[in-house]
């Protein structure tokens, strides 16, 4: 896949605005169905959705080359339960910043979807075959950018604009863990970074995130930029997507929760209730 992002381009021989916009339309398609859908919705259960929408985000999350939904989420559960502890799946702190970028999911021992994790949404067989056949989605997804536009479909949208979006996404497991500031103290080295923010749609604000994690924005303050949350807010207009989670005043205010125990407690409650 790197391979024929970085060549094919050049042996296109020529470069036409309307093939950046290729990259750029699934780029930012593609975006919001990893931090709205695989991230917020199935990982967090960050708001709510009809089925019908919930299978469109994760076909759109599964469009990005990232593996199945249900994988996705049960191992993102497992990183928030031992965030940059000896557990945690991709660690830059505990291990190196290419495995926590990369490594981790490439690598074979972690090829099984934890289904003790994801159990809430396993009960949905459209979405259990699409975690099982995402290599099919992919290559179908490969074969109509070709079929629609081309060679140039095929390198734009398809080869350069899943390896931006492989590398957008994978910037939070470590840069975020290693760059940037923290607003609060959590029990590992999250940090918020505005650049990550921009070009992930609003996932840079990682420091937020770990110390909240339930909340449809990550982005907790008006000037913490968080497109994905807007789409989301927009989408609540017109009642496709409700009740969306933010965070409650004392964690704006940065205070400690009282008698309650864990930020995210009533939120592990529900994902338990559920399953």
């Amino acid at each position: 896949m790197h391979v024929a992002a970085l060549v094919a381009p050049f042996l296109l021989g020529e470069l036409r605005p309307e093939w950046l916009l290729y990259t750029l339309g699934m780029y930012l398609v593609g975006m919001f169905g990893i931090t709205a859908g695989y991230h917020r919705y199935f990982s967090h259960r960050a708001y709510k959705t009809s089925r019908a929408f919930q299978f469109a985000l994760a076909l759109l999350g599964t469009l990005t080359c990232q593996k199945g939904v249900l994988w996705w989420a049960s191992h993102h559960r497992v990183h928030h339960r031992f965030s940059d502890t000896d557990q945690d799946i991709h660690s830059p702190v505990r291990r190196s910043f290419w495995w926590a970028h990369v490594g981790w999911i490439i690598s074979r021992k972690h090829d099984e979807t934890l289904w003790e994790k994801i159990r809430d949404f396993a009960k949905f067989p459209e979405i259990v075959w699409l975690n099982k056949y995402f290599l099919v989605v992919n290559t179908i997804w490969a074969i109509g950018w070709y079929a629609l536009a081309g060679m140039p479909g095929l390198v734009w949208g398809f080869f350069v604009a899943t390896v931006l979006l492989w590398h957008g996404t994978f910037t939070i497991n470590s840069l975020t863990h290693l760059f940037g500031n923290r607003r609060y103290d959590t029990t590992d080295e999250s940090r918020n970074h505005w650049l990550f923010a921009i070009i992930t749609l609003g996932e840079g604000w990682h420091n937020n995130h770990h110390y909240y994690q339930s909340t449809a924005n990550q982005g907790f303050f008006w000037w913490e930029i968080d497109v994905s949350y807007y789409v989301l807010k927009t989408l609540s207009v017109f009642g496709i997507v409700w009740d969306l989670r933010k965070p409650p005043k004392w964690v704006l205010e940065n205070r400690e929760p009282g008698e309650v125990t864990h930020p995210d407690a009533q939120d592990l409650v529900e994902i338990k209730q559920a399953a």
